[in-house]
């Protein structure tokens, strides 16, 4: 009965729960858990710019209260530190979820398409289920879990930067393996991103089976087989 009150809640007012500039990274999720939610999960997505290789997301679930010092927005922090802390976030999490969208797909239904879809497949992975979800940017997914975008929730959101960095060493663990699959791209070292490198060797090579062929700087290079 207290969760459906409190899913009606959330519901109908989802533009007015967050209002207030949250003081510190558990903000939002103690917001989430004033209104009665048990399991609040953050979600955050990495790989929406390359021109190579999958998007992918995670969901991630922490005990309630928990603070990681050094967890913040994967794009702030080393190789090294990243790597470091996915291993305590694993370790520390009550639930993770990784989604993972191929190449093909971003270019059949769009990279905005996609990425909704990499973070719903994430979430569906969590066991149990979160009760809220707090998710990184503006864009919601196609879920009926409450849910609450939050700009630059990487850096005001524990759960949601404990997101980012699975989804960003998830994918970049993906793209060492490809660049041993297609070489001479120089995957392992830009990760698929459009650095002048990268863009010399899709002129000279031409796309290899994961680039996105639906980009710019991909799509202009591709080679119609000979006759």
């Amino acid at each position: 009965m207290a969760l459906a009150f409190f899913w009606r809640n959330c519901m109908n007012n989802q533009d007015k729960l967050f209002t207030e500039f949250p003081i510190d990274t558990l903000a939002f999720e103690k917001l989430a858990r004033n209104l009665g939610a048990l399991r609040v999960a953050g979600v955050d997505e990495a790989g929406r710019g390359p021109l190579a290789g999958p998007v992918t997301a995670a969901a991630v679930i922490l005990p309630e209260g928990l603070c990681i010092p050094g967890v913040d927005d994967s794009k702030k922090l080393s190789p090294q530190k990243r790597e470091q802390m996915f291993d305590l976030i694993m370790s520390l999490a009550l639930s993770v979820g990784v989604g993972v969208v191929a190449p093909d797909v971003i270019d059949s239904i769009n990279i905005l398409q996609a990425t909704r879809l990499a973070m719903l497949d994430a979430v569906q992975q969590l066991s149990p289920e979160p009760d809220f979800i707090l998710i990184d940017g503006i864009t919601t997914i196609n879920s009926t879990i409450p849910q609450k975008t939050v700009k630059k929730g990487d850096s005001l959101s524990l759960s949601i930067a404990a997101a980012s960095i699975i989804a960003k060493v998830t994918r970049d663990r993906l793209m060492i393996e490809m660049d041993i699959l297609y070489p001479g791209y120089g995957l392992s070292s830009h990760k698929g991103y459009g650095s002048t490198r990268h863009l010399e060797a899709i002129r000279l090579l031409g796309p290899s089976p994961i680039h996105r062929l639906t980009f710019a700087g991909v799509k202009e290079h591709i080679r119609c087989p000979s006759s």
